[in-house]
């Protein structure tokens, strides 16, 4: 079967506690996000998760999406987080791993399924192994988001973003990167976005002398870098109660715009896109009527 995406990666029962103490509970996951939105979007996607058996049920809602196909795999466990945010902009928060899913592994991918692009939607590190890289290379492009690779969970269960050991053995093998801010930072050492972006791109270069394209979020903008051009696009939510998923909404829309449209373009979608998504809990729920008329919108600022 062919589809645009594949999209691997837990689901996640969130626990968020905000700065002002209140708490709310969601189904979320970087898959959850990535599938709807590039559904949403307009891609045919497959969806690859792994839950326990009792939380099979709670993604009917993802079986509902015309261009959604979802393979959910066993697990003892489903994957829980506490989001404990320490500022109003949902910049920092202290993240703890309740309990996790089965990791994956390339055999849970279809053997006769093939797409465009394999996004690995990692929440943390081990449950997308990153052998999984160079594997599953030569069926597809391969987008993946930092967050997999650096967030890693410590003995107390409380999660810490580490540095990538071997960022310079697979950043070649990856087509599209996605990192926020402060991932950057940790990945190269540099606070500068645009500088980190271009660091990010050069840790990717190829034998082919092609380097990955790199896509960095921060509370303001997002920033991509693709042959070795920059572009910006700014988020404009006109609230931030559905902020979390920014970043996994981001790439996902940009990948999936990326599928038939140039770097400059897909930025903005994605940037339209997440701003909409964010003025609600949940993932994208708008229609890319709505998402034209924000970028017509922000284009006019």
């Amino acid at each position: 079967m062919r589809y645009d995406i594949i999209i691997v990666g837990h689901i996640s029962r969130d626990i968020i506690v905000e700065y002002d103490g209140t708490e709310a509970r969601l189904l979320g996951g970087a898959l959850v996000y990535s599938a709807v939105t590039a559904s949403r979007a307009g891609a045919k996607v497959l969806a690859i998760t792994k839950a326990a058996a009792e939380d099979a049920a709670s993604l009917n809602f993802m079986r509902k999406e015309k261009s959604l196909e979802l393979i959910v795999g066993e697990s003892p466990a489903s994957t829980s987080i506490l989001n404990v945010f320490k500022s109003t902009d949902h910049e920092r928060r202290d993240t703890t791993l309740y309990s996790a899913a089965a990791p994956f592994k390339a055999a849970d991918i279809p053997s006769d399924a093939s797409a465009s692009i394999i996004d690995l939607a990692g929440l943390f590190v081990g449950e997308l192994p990153e052998t999984l890289i160079e594997e599953l290379s030569g069926r597809a492009r391969i987008g993946i988001d930092a967050q997999g690779l650096l967030r890693t969970a410590m003995l107390d269960k409380t999660m810490r973003f580490l540095d990538w050991a071997n960022k310079r053995r697979y950043m070649p093998m990856v087509s599209f990167f996605k990192a926020d801010a402060a991932e950057a930072e940790i990945l190269t050492g540099l606070s500068d976005r645009e500088a980190a972006a271009r660091a990010l791109a050069d840790m990717g270069l190829g034998k082919d002398g092609k380097t990955p394209e790199v896509v960095l979020t921060h509370n303001s903008e997002v920033i991509v870098l693709a042959e070795g051009r920059i572009y910006r696009a700014p988020y404009t939510p006109s609230n931030l109660s559905g902020r979390t998923g920014r970043g996994d909404t981001t790439f996902s829309a940009y990948l999936t715009r990326r599928l038939t449209h140039g770097p400059k373009e897909s930025a903005r979608f994605a940037a339209a896109l997440c701003s909409i998504k964010m003025e609600k809990p949940g993932p994208f729920s708008g229609t890319m009527d709505d998402v034209k008329k924000r970028m017509e919108r922000d284009a006019r600022r």
